[in-house]
């Protein structure tokens, strides 16, 4: 896929456009080399990107130095997972390309690379914006053709990263969802989607939602260096506790359990025991896995990080993108074992509960003249 079949001439929305895409042209990297930050690459040239479908931001304020928002108008935005995915999901909504949470490990870095974009800087700091993707959701919601299907968010980019608080398109997103009673369910670390807790409470009442927050350790140094970019483990864990006070069950993804760094049963335990007192109904872990583009940039940043474990890592990943099973199954061990002890049970990272309508207000009672006496 290229930017020709991802955009959308603005004049009519139905066409595509007939300009080539971007090509990052930022150097190679080392993640975390000092005095190395996003925007340290030259900018994408502006005229690779076709005036007419694509506009180029960036934006004055220190929240967005350094990152470069490429804002286009999708043809559709209702996604069909691949046959051969392991995604327990068949229909996705990806308002977002790249990430600015800058998670080292991030599987999705290799789409970067089919719109010619970087994977590694430019996937932190060139972001796509599907500027249309409430009217173009709501009017996809409304055809014949669709069956009315779950719709998973947040499984390929957080679709509430930082460029959410700007760009605002989760609440029209959330309303055309609630309006045609269409089940979902949201996967994210960042803590803006408590702005949009009235829309899923809403949704809740008309539908099936699930809501799953990551958070794979606690460990404050690991999440400094892995996750720069994301909201701290402990404020994500307010999100849960928070859902939850709201009558939305949260559950947790326990993902990356990072081998040799975040593994350690102390670790596990402290994590387990954070999950369980924010409230959360579920805890799934999941292993760390290297999948092609992630794998290159966590390679480097264990080499700049932790060099003692390059070798350690390219033992445990030598058969593929995955740790072997015996190292899966003992994690999801360990973690259900500890889940059990402090009294919250692993279930299917995919399942959701369903809200209740909110009982009717009681009629109020025919007025009465007290007595004074």
């Amino acid at each position: 896929m290229r930017w020709d079949n991802l955009t959308a001439n603005p004049a009519d929305s139905d066409r595509p456009a007939d300009h080539a895409g971007p090509r990052d042209r930022a150097a190679p990297a080392t993640p975390g080399d000092p005095g190395e930050g996003p925007g340290t690459g030259r900018p994408a040239d502006a005229a690779l990107f076709g005036a007419d479908a694509v506009t180029t931001r960036t934006f004055d304020t220190p929240e967005f130095a350094g990152i470069t928002f490429h804002e286009i108008r999708a043809r559709s935005i209702i996604n069909r997972v691949p046959g051969a995915s392991r995604m327990p999901f068949e229909w996705t909504v990806n308002p977002y390309r790249g990430c600015t949470h800058a998670c080292v490990y991030c599987f999705a870095r290799k789409t970067h690379s089919y719109l010619d974009l970087d994977t590694g800087l430019g996937f932190d700091s060139q972001i796509v914006v599907k500027v249309n993707a409430p009217e173009l959701l709501r009017r996809q919601l409304a055809s014949r053709r669709w069956q009315g299907e779950h719709i998973a968010m947040g499984t390929n980019v957080d679709c509430y990263q930082r460029a959410e608080g700007r760009y605002r398109l989760m609440p029209g997103i959330l309303s055309a969802l609630r309006d045609y009673a269409n089940p979902f369910s949201i996967l994210t670390k960042g803590t803006l989607i408590l702005r949009d807790l009235d829309l899923l409470v809403q949704a809740a009442e008309v539908t099936d939602v699930g809501v799953s927050v990551s958070v794979g350790f606690t460990d404050p140094e690991l999440w400094r260096t892995v996750e720069p970019g994301t909201p701290a483990p402990e404020r994500r864990l307010d999100v849960v506790r928070t859902l939850g006070e709201h009558g939305i069950g949260c559950g947790v993804l326990m993902a990356p359990v990072i081998p040799f760094l975040g593994d350690h049963p102390d670790q596990l335990r402290a994590t387990v025991r954070a999950i369980a007192a924010a409230g959360a109904t579920s805890v799934t872990p999941l292993t760390l896995h290297l999948r092609p583009g992630a794998r290159e940039w966590f390679m480097a940043w264990l080499t700049h990080h932790h060099p003692h474990l390059v070798r350690r890592y390219e033992r445990l990943y030598a058969d593929g993108a995955y740790a072997p099973k015996w190292y899966q199954r003992r994690i999801t061990r360990q973690v259900h074992d500890l889940a059990q002890e402090y009294g919250i049970g692993p279930t299917h990272r995919t399942s959701h509960r369903r809200i209740p309508p909110s009982p009717p207000a009681p009629a109020s009672p025919e007025p009465v003249q007290l007595s004074l006496i």
